[in-house]
């Protein structure tokens, strides 16, 4: 999203009213895409909590107003994947109970794949590249000055994640449908 650079430059020389400005506008995009990330809504609102505080602190260091959304989301990505690394630290099922599960047809049934989970499998490099051309509509070259990778690297990145996220979706789907008619 394109702000008023003015608005961006107040921001930077310490005015908090415009930074909340800012916020507003980046709001549901924000939201949005943490959720996409955690997959909680608690924890999607945890890591917009974190990023925005540590982009306000940090938001004199921002040097080219034109990227301020960017750079938000940046800082929103990173704080995503340090509560999801956080959270890995979960105890895990036991290996029977987890069995069980996966031959119970009623919870394949009831909680069939879909895209926000299939984005979380795959890669971190992939994952971020799809949120950001898909989800943000931001050019691939945008993504790879965000990413500090070649463009070609980014278009290896969505070809790459693009297949997964069919394979996963066509696996969830085929699961499914044999869950429904085992015939």
């Amino acid at each position: 999203m394109e702000h008023d650079l003015i608005i961006v430059q107040q921001a930077i020389a310490g005015h908090k009213e415009a930074f909340e400005q800012l916020l507003v506008l980046e709001e549901e995009k924000l939201y949005y895409t943490a959720l996409s990330y955690v997959g909680k809504k608690e924890d999607a609102l945890d890591a917009i909590q974190e990023a925005v505080c540590k982009a306000y602190l940090k938001v004199h260091q921002l040097k080219n107003p034109v990227f301020f959304s960017t750079w938000l989301f940046r800082i929103l990505i990173h704080e995503c994947y340090r509560l999801l690394k956080k959270g890995q630290k979960v105890i895990p099922f036991e290996e029977s109970d987890l069995l069980d599960r996966l031959h119970d047809q009623e919870y394949i049934i009831g909680n069939p794949l879909d895209l926000s989970e299939a984005i979380q499998q795959l890669k971190q490099s992939q994952q971020i590249a799809i949120i950001l051309f898909y989800y943000h509509d931001l050019s691939i070259k945008e993504i790879a000055d965000m990413m500090e990778k070649p463009e070609s690297t980014i278009k290896t990145y969505l070809h790459r994640g693009k297949k997964q996220l069919k394979r996963h979706l066509e696996r969830s789907a085929s699961i499914n449908e044999r869950a429904i008619d085992p015939s």
